[in-house]
């Protein structure tokens, strides 16, 4: 059998192991309670990717400082990964770099041309102004002489003063700070001239017992001047080519002083780096002046006539060309304007215009408006394609072609493609060009609201009006009175109307203009006399429009009078010109 109390023990032993282990964990929390707060704390921070990075943000610009100022390995570890990075970024987008830098490269990239290009024009000029000059031929013997180029020659002669070099040298050390020099100035080593400057400034000052306080300003040797300007910290010292003016003393003393204004603390802190010193670039630059004597001697005459033989030459030039290029320009206008034209290209290549186009059979030809401009046809090559145009005018012109109206009928097309037909036509054209015009390429339809048909009855009405008519004349006399004058216009109106209803009805027709006078006088005068009305009167109505093919003269004389000449008013009704209308059909 079992033991009762063993069973007892047996049966309290979890109680107690669970009452054991939050006593421990109670003790545990009390004595490490503080340290596993912030031991948790610091593995929240470990595995937070953003506090680490928020905390890292907080000292990693103090840390880039610290080690930059220790050495170059965080340059050099930086470098890669920051062109690595430029390069991504304009493989991604150029403009991004391009915009960043051009506000800094656009006005450095036109300092540098416009400095070159000034240097050059100068010097240019310089020797152009003499190279036609009385002293050339000397200057020319004098470069071969000497071995220089006619160019140095001529600005060694012209030139009175020109700053070559500026250097700005530590005080205290000796050592050159910036160099600047003039364009074309063949520079030799800018260290070794600041040493030697300031070795000599110290000869003299050692040499002749020179207080501290008196400086060297000026050294001469032969056509070359050095002047140096003392500053509290640094010297300014410039070479100069000629007899500066003392004017140009004050920009070597302002130069020296803006210096020090400017970049004091750098020279009183300077330890061997000249970096900071390109800042004073801007005040060097400012003394490098150079100034060239006035041209006291009169231009050649070979100069003028050949600067008046090439501004001849261009002027006459500029002028062909503008002529021929307006001539150009109104040609292109004429094509564009003409219906039916289609201009595709136009250029001028090599002396040659080149067009390119298409154009309807029906519209004008390029050709004939080409030789309205006075433009070389050779000179022009015409390259045209067919179409048909559906320009409202271009439509017109196909519609005249295939109907063939009269002159009394005009027509139009507006741009829905109605065709519009209005004047006198006779009955057949009429139906004939109803039918037609629906087979002509962009006619949508005839439209003959203000077509008026005409038939022989205008035409005989016509004929009547113009045989009524009599023009007088004086006794003895072919010249045509002003009150007749009026007359013969209405009545040429009336043939050229009649000519228009013989057309559209298809009648050919003979206008006689018969000539009389009165009994008086001889025959042979009289037949003499009425000639002269007759014509007369036909030279007025072809000058007033009406074709000479439909006139004829006749002479009479006193041969079938108008009337039986009783008396004076008789007579008077003779002395005049009648007119004959002859119809008969035109043959097809």
């Amino acid at each position: 059998m079992t033991d009762p109390s063993t069973q007892d023990v047996k049966k309290n032993t979890p109680n107690q192991d669970r009452a054991t282990e939050e006593a421990l964990a109670e003790l545990r929390s009390l004595l490490l309670g503080f340290e596993q707060s912030e031991l948790d704390k610091l593995h929240e921070r470990l595995e937070n990717p953003a506090i680490s990075a928020e905390e890292i943000s907080q000292v990693l610009p103090e840390a880039i400082i610290l080690r930059s100022l220790k050495d170059k390995q965080l340059s050099e570890a930086i470098v890669p990964t920051v062109e690595t990075a430029i390069e991504v970024s304009v493989k991604k987008d150029l403009n991004v770099l391009a915009e960043a830098i051009f506000p800094v490269m656009g006005p450095a990239i036109r300092k540098a041309i416009a400095t070159a290009m000034e240097a050059t024009i100068q010097s240019l000029n310089q020797v152009v102004e003499h190279s036609l000059s009385p002293q050339s031929l000397g200057w020319r013997i004098e470069a071969l002489q000497t071995g220089k180029s006619f160019a140095e020659v001529v600005i060694l002669r012209t030139l009175l003063y020109r700053v070559e070099q500026v250097f700005l040298i530590h005080k205290d050390t000796g050592l050159l700070l910036q160099n600047i020099v003039a364009e074309g100035v063949v520079a030799k080593d800018a260290d070794l001239v600041s040493a030697m400057l300031t070795a000599i400034q110290d000869f003299v000052r050692d040499s002749f017992n020179v207080e501290t306080s008196n400086t060297l300003d000026t050294l001469q040797y032969g056509d070359l001047t050095i002047w140096i300007e003392q500053g509290p910290l640094a010297i300014l010292a410039g070479v100069i080519k000629g007899n500066a003016p003392k004017e140009l003393r004050l920009t070597f003393q302002e130069a020296i002083e803006r210096i020090h204004l400017r970049q004091g603390n750098d020279l009183r802190n300077f330890q061997g780096d000249t970096a900071p010193f390109e800042a004073s670039f801007p005040y060097l630059e400012a003394c490098l002046q150079q100034r060239y004597k006035p041209k006291k001697y009169k231009v050649s005459p070979i100069l003028w006539i050949l600067s008046g033989g090439i501004v001849f030459g261009l002027g006459s030039w500029g002028f062909f060309e503008f002529r021929a290029h307006r001539r150009w320009a109104n040609y292109l206008e004429k094509l564009q304007a003409e219906p039916g034209i289609v201009i595709t290209e136009a250029q001028k290549r090599r002396g040659k215009y080149f067009i390119s186009g298409l154009r309807d059979p029906l519209a004008a030809d390029p050709l004939k408006i080409l030789q309205a401009t006075e433009i070389d046809p050779k000179t022009v090559v015409s390259k045209w394609g067919a179409y048909l145009s559906l320009e409202p005018e271009a439509i017109a012109l196909r519609a005249k072609k295939v109907l063939q109206p009269p002159k009394t009928v005009n027509l139009s097309v507006d741009e829905s493609g109605i065709l519009y037909a209005s004047g006198t036509a006779d009955r057949r054209w009429i139906l004939e060009a109803t039918k037609l015009a629906q087979t002509i390429p962009g006619v949508a339809k005839l439209e003959p609201k203000n077509l008026f048909e005409i038939d022989i009855k205008e035409l005989n009405k016509s004929v009547k009006q113009i045989e009524k008519q009599l023009i007088f004349f004086d006794r003895g006399s072919q010249n045509i009175s002003p009150e007749q004058e009026q007359k013969i216009q209405n009545l040429a109106v009336e043939m050229q109307k009649l000519a228009d209803f013989a057309q559209i009805l298809r009648k050919k027709i003979e206008i006689q203009i018969i000539g009389r006078t009165d009994r008086e006088g001889s025959k042979e005068a009289n037949m003499v006399l009425s000639k002269a009305r007759a014509d007369a009167i036909k030279t007025i109505l072809v000058a007033q429009g009406v074709e000479s093919s439909y006139l004829s003269t006749v002479e009479l004389a006193s041969k079938k009078p108008l009337r039986q000449e009783l008396n004076e008013k008789d007579k008077a009704f003779n002395r005049s010109v009648s007119f004959k209308v002859i119809v008969s059909n035109a043959p097809h």
